[in-house]
């Protein structure tokens, strides 16, 4: 991944500054770098061909398209093949600011200013109403979790546009930026405030704060049924070994939800 960096940096003429970031399983890695005097951010996403393509592949491509919404653009693309893999090089605007946290699951508490936290509400909002032929999750995708996870289906009967991973290492501070935006489309309503409502649950302050902000979204039969969505992909994570910390608190929340408890015997199926 550090040899596919340093091509796409020659390639984009960039000289990448710092240590790069990894991506989920080391699928992804990224670094700052200057070209002509202006900061970017230059990331390599690796795959094999079969799976190189669609809208997972061209997602932050596709959110140029976006208005409203506090996020990087995309200047450019370059893509070869290497060892059996396609590797794909997207190079960047650089954003201001931090990630909230280094992890996806916040592990400590945060104090963010009253308008980080309706700028993000705004810029869900703005995304909610954004028209896109692209696919977060339908209902054969849920299906097919829900019934891994319970044993029984979740059918939702609402959708809208969604980020698809709003997680707290998505999420830029002092001033609001969202980032990855290779999952977006459409999914269940609610389905972003549910994700960043688990991804909180070691924290519950936050938590919280995150329930005060989308209470709208989250209450009802849609925000449950989004719950419900959102925390059948994540036990097919942690399954897979991806946040075992989250386990415990996840099953309880679900439980609360009168949802059928997931079987430790069943295997996860993206």
């Amino acid at each position: 991944m550090r040899a596919n960096l340093a091509r796409a940096a020659r390639h984009f003429d960039v000289a990448v500054d710092g240590e790069p970031v990894f991506g989920w399983r080391l699928c992804s890695i990224g670094a700052r770098g200057s070209r002509a005097g202006t900061w970017r951010w230059l990331r390599v996403v690796s795959d094999y061909p079969q799976w190189a393509s669609g809208d997972g592949w061209t997602g932050n491509a596709d959110a140029n398209a976006l208005l409203g919404i506090a996020k990087p653009q995309l200047l450019d693309v370059y893509e070869w093949d290497d060892d059996g893999r396609r590797q794909r090089a997207e190079l960047f605007t650089l954003l201001p600011g931090t990630p909230v946290s280094t992890t996806d699951v916040l592990h400590r508490t945060v104090h963010l200013p009253e308008r980080w936290w309706a700028q993000l509400r705004a810029n869900v909002n703005n995304l909610r109403n954004t028209p896109t032929g692209r696919i977060n999750a339908d209902q054969p995708i849920v299906s097919r979790r829900s019934a891994t996870a319970f044993g029984a289906e979740v059918r939702v009967q609402h959708w809208e546009m969604v980020h698809g991973d709003l997680h707290w290492a998505n999420l830029l501070f002092p001033k609001l930026g969202i980032l990855d935006w290779e999952l977006w489309g459409r999914g269940p309503v609610g389905t972003d405030a549910a994700t960043l409502y688990f991804h909180s649950l070691l924290v519950p302050a936050v938590a919280n704060r995150v329930r005060v902000t989308f209470a709208d979204v989250l209450e009802g039969p849609d925000g449950r049924i989004a719950q419900l969505a959102v925390a059948a992909r994540m036990l097919g994570r942690i399954e897979d070994g991806d946040y075992p910390e989250l386990e415990h608190p996840l099953r309880e929340h679900i439980a609360a939800l009168d949802a059928p408890q997931p079987s430790v015997e069943r295997r996860y199926r993206p």
